[in-house]
């Protein structure tokens, strides 16, 4: 039985999530046994465009990369988005949140007009995804994990609880409790509460969960006397599109 043929392509992202997967070492040579990989720019010159799996990391941003990204979606069986900025936008998604002209001009100065850019959004806003691996960067068990439910046919589940349940599960102390704030109680879990278990708080790289409890985090805040302001800004470091398509 052949292989599946394994793509990965990037957008705009910093390439992160793909060095992820090349630091797996040994364990992406024990999975080279069970699939090819035909395009992979981190690791590799080759490039085909037949393939079966394509792994997409980094969000869209210009009208030409949709011509691209539908190339792929045609060529591929399965598509799955790589990371934050694939899944739900992430960073990249900041700016649209001010004028797109006065963001051109800052970052451009006086050649804005040479650059093509949009509002900034994820591979789903463009074409069909089938899975998504969340996280800046992602975590290579759970590309792994994905890869083994796509090879035995297994059914991939993607925590659909907040970030709260992962901070228990590893005793942390709530940063609530130590008055800073957090975007824990409205993110997507599967991360073990990294961040937070390292000291910092929870940043919510792996986007919302499906039916935040936005009202139930304002009380939180309230309750410990904290500026809803602040949290709006460490919302907006990764949720800036996810929060303007749910008018949060």
């Amino acid at each position: 039985m052949a292989k599946p043929k394994v793509a990965f392509f990037d957008f705009a992202s910093c390439e992160g999530d793909q060095l992820q997967i090349a630091n797996l070492e040994e364990k992406l040579l024990e999975l080279l046994d069970h699939v090819e990989v035909v395009s992979f720019r981190e690791v590799m010159k080759e490039h085909s465009d037949n393939y079966d799996i394509a792994f997409i990391e980094g969000s869209c941003t210009r009208k030409s990369d949709e011509d691209r990204l539908k190339k792929i979606r045609s060529n591929a069986k399965i598509v799955v988005a790589l990371g934050a900025c694939a899944t739900i936008g992430g960073i990249n998604c900041i700016k649209n949140t001010r004028p797109l002209d006065q963001v051109r001009k800052e970052v451009y100065g006086d050649k804005a007009d040479w650059f093509e850019t949009y509002d900034a959004r994820p591979i789903d806003a463009v074409i069909s995804v089938d899975y998504k691996i969340h996280g800046c960067p992602i975590r290579g068990e759970e590309f792994l994990n994905l890869c083994k439910a796509l090879l035995t046919g297994q059914k991939y589940v993607v925590p659909n609880f907040p970030v709260c349940v992962d901070c228990k599960l590893a005793g942390n102390i709530c940063v609530f409790e130590k008055g800073t704030t957090c975007v824990g109680p409205v993110s997507r879990a599967g991360c073990g509460a990294c961040c937070v278990t390292a000291g910092a708080v929870c940043w919510g790289c792996r986007g919302l969960i499906d039916d935040p409890n936005m009202n139930a985090h304002k009380e939180v805040l309230e309750k410990y006397n904290l500026s809803a302001d602040e949290v709006m800004k460490k919302i907006n470091l990764y949720f800036a599109y996810q929060t303007a398509e749910k008018k949060v």
